[in-house]
């Protein structure tokens, strides 16, 4: 089963006419799978693998000359060094378009090795969860409420997976996982606590005060753990408009989670029913 994403014809436009083509997004919301329905031809290197990124990050010629372009290259901000050599093999036959397309599921790390050494050479992309328009073009007899409560991951319409075991499996590698590699996180447990609690503050103004307060943690630490989460694509903060642009500058953000059922599950909302009933 395939589902059609609205940003599928930009990404074949940007291929076509560009030598690096760069998508990112959180976790498990079809890049990947994206690129290989849009691309089949071309070869897909992943260096969430360690031996990958270590060649990838300490003999970048050798790997580059096992993996020759069109290539594909997953999670490419484990090997920050390969961007410099990506910029040398472009450079050779600039206008060449199409020759690497690369994801990564930590944004600033990825967009900050993309600017430092491909700009001006790269289109950059966002892929978020499943669309509401995407979802009903695939199935439009969905509720809306059942829309809402179990989020827009890809895996959860293409299996028969329980949403609430893909979405405890899902926080658990995410801890795991990204975490771990972004920052020195004492307690996992307290971070989880952390994402919870900033659930709770969903769609509301953010005082960073009261959430470090209310976690038992430092408001040095509780910027770093909220980094991480608008790093990984979990949280997106909005920022205040007024006319006066110095108002906007000191008013404090409002803070969204980026899929609703990511959402429903950390505020333990386990059916569309609780979801009604819920006064979140």
């Amino acid at each position: 089963m395939w589902i059609n994403r609205d940003i599928s014809s930009l990404l074949v436009n940007s291929v076509a006419t560009r030598p690096v083509t760069v998508l990112t997004g959180a976790r498990q919301v079809g890049k990947t799978s994206l690129l290989q329905h849009l691309f089949p031809d071309y070869h897909q290197v992943a260096l969430d693998l360690p031996s990958e990124a270590e060649q990838a990050e300490l003999n970048p010629d050798s790997f580059l000359q096992r993996h020759p372009p069109p290539l594909i290259i997953d999670e490419v901000q484990y090997a920050p060094q390969l961007f410099r050599h990506l910029k040398r093999v472009v450079d050779q036959d600039r206008n060449k378009n199409g020759q690497f397309i690369l994801t990564g599921s930590q944004r600033f790390q990825l967009i900050s090795g993309v600017q430092e050494s491909l700009a001006g050479r790269a289109d950059i992309f966002e892929l978020d969860t499943l669309s509401h328009n995407e979802l009903r073009r695939h199935d439009s007899s969905i509720p809306l409420e059942d829309l809402i409560w179990r989020g827009g991951y890809p895996e959860i319409y293409a299996s028969t997976l329980n949403t609430q075991r893909y979405f405890q499996s899902y926080v658990a590698t995410y801890l795991e996982r990204d975490v771990k590699s972004l920052i020195d996180v004492s307690s996992l447990r307290d971070f989880e606590r952390f994402v919870r609690a900033c659930a709770l503050r969903n769609a509301q103004v953010l005082s960073k005060a009261d959430l470090a307060r209310d976690i038992g943690i430092s408001p040095t630490t509780s910027n770093s753990w909220l980094s991480v989460l608008q790093a990984s694509n979990i949280i997106s903060l909005l920022e205040p408009w007024h006319s006066n642009k110095l108002r906007s500058l000191i008013k404090s953000p409002k803070l969204y989670f980026r899929d609703t059922g990511l959402l429903c599950f950390l505020l333990n909302v386990d059916s569309s029913e609780r979801l009604a009933e819920s006064p979140l």
